[in-house]
């Protein structure tokens, strides 16, 4: 009997040294990019609010630069790894973001604060999922979402572990001592992973036309309806989720909690990531992503009215993390199944470019809206109207490209 190249794929999904690639990816990214620039970032503003009377709104630039600096850096970064590996520039960035990130401790100075932090963007870009994302999609084909769901649920772990590490050291220490012990920790949990449980994507593998030798190029994917729809619901959802995440702490401080009890409110949301990327990864693999995407949208606006109206802020963090999770794995998921792997790391890289640009608005937004309205109340209406939209753009994406003859007949009754 002849054994067809999906055939040596899908038994590649099932074997446990195949599995060890998105374990890895998990471990790196509990101190990707998302864990140390956006969700440690929030536990930061309190401390240099108090030494230093900058605003939040001052402190949103900084992250907004950030996520402008990384969404220039990530298509070159995907670039890169297509060219010359994964894991050789993986081992480069870890480096240089965990001691970019160190150094943000030593400045006292506004200016050197927004710059050093606008310089995480690119030291941090290769720290993203996109190596990650990249070696499994190779690897992995009728389990690809839910070997995503696992290397994303990295982040969850770090949404959850990363806030809290830094609020310890802070509290025990100080914010430089914060940032100095949040550097080292990149350096540390990664460069291991990436050492000795990452792979290179196997570009001898095929599955059909999912194939690392067949796929769109940039400018071909732009000339389809489904570049803009993914597009568009990347962005709105990321300046929603994100704003949200980011402002979470100093909101529920200023509701009164303690900065202790408001930093494990987000490591709720962090925990609901995980399960988020999980949970998405898992349905991916049996139902069309479109609807599963649009069903953790509208989670995620239950969970903005009850954080932003105080009635259960936790449930609403659970509700809003869960689609935060979900977010991101699913744009792995989705460049793969539309667009192929030919040109994976460059087309996720663009994606992912458009995801931080989201997460760098969304926190810049809300700040801005607080120190006009002294509330986050129309910062948040507006974050449920960007997830509704989002969710009408996902389902007007139409059925997939390149995936097995299931998923293609699962997308078609969607238009």
């Amino acid at each position: 009997m002849r054994t067809t190249s999906s055939d040596r794929l899908d038994d590649a999904d099932g074997s446990a040294g195949t599995w060890l690639v998105p374990v890895g990816g998990a471990i790196a990214l509990i101190v990707g990019n998302g864990p140390v620039s956006v969700f440690a970032f929030g536990v930061f503003m309190g401390p240099l609010q108090s030494e230093f009377g900058w605003s939040r709104a001052s402190l949103s630039v900084a992250t907004a630069l950030c996520a402008l600096v990384s969404a220039l850096s990530l298509p070159f970064v995907g670039l890169l790894m297509d060219k010359f590996g994964v894991r050789r520039v993986l081992a480069l960035g870890i480096c240089l973001f965990g001691l970019n990130v160190a150094v943000i401790g030593q400045t006292s100075s506004l200016v050197w604060f927004i710059a050093l932090t606008a310089l995480t963007g690119a030291m941090g870009a290769a720290q993203s999922p996109i190596g990650y994302v990249k070696s499994i999609a190779s690897h992995f084909d009728r389990r690809r979402g839910l070997a995503i769901g696992i290397a994303m649920s990295g982040i969850g772990l770090g949404t959850a572990l990363v806030p809290q590490y830094v609020q310890w050291l802070i509290g025990t220490y100080n914010w430089r001592i914060g940032y100095l012990g949040l550097g080292a920790a990149i350096v540390v949990v990664a460069m291991p992973a990436v050492g000795l449980l990452l792979r290179e994507p196997n570009v001898h593998r095929q599955s059909g036309r999912s194939s690392q030798g067949h796929g769109l190029s940039l400018r071909q994917a732009m000339a389809l309806r489904a570049f803009w729809c993914i597009a568009s619901a990347v962005l709105l959802v990321s300046i929603a989720v994100n704003g949200a995440l980011v402002h979470v702490v100093p909101l529920l401080v200023d509701a009164g909690w303690t900065p202790s009890s408001a930093a494990r409110v987000l490591a709720a949301a962090g925990v609901a990531g995980l399960a988020g990327r999980l949970l998405a990864g898992y349905l991916m693999d049996r139902v069309f992503a479109a609807y599963v995407a649009s069903s953790f949208f509208a989670i995620a606006i239950a969970g903005l009215y009850l954080l932003g109206s105080h009635s259960n802020p936790v449930l609403g963090m659970v509700a809003i993390g869960l689609a935060a999770g979900a977010e991101v794995d699913m744009v792995g998921f989705f460049v793969s199944r539309y667009f192929g792997l030919k040109r994976f790391g460059q087309l996720y890289g663009v994606f992912f470019s458009i995801f931080t640009v989201g997460a760098g608005l969304g926190p810049l937004l809300l700040g801005a809206a607080f120190t006009r309205f002294h509330s986050y109340e129309i910062g948040f209406i507006g974050c449920g109207l960007a997830l509704a939209i989002a969710s009408v753009c996902i389902l007007a994406v139409g059925p997939y490209s390149y995936g097995s003859p299931r998923d293609a007949s699962a997308g078609a009754s969607a238009v």
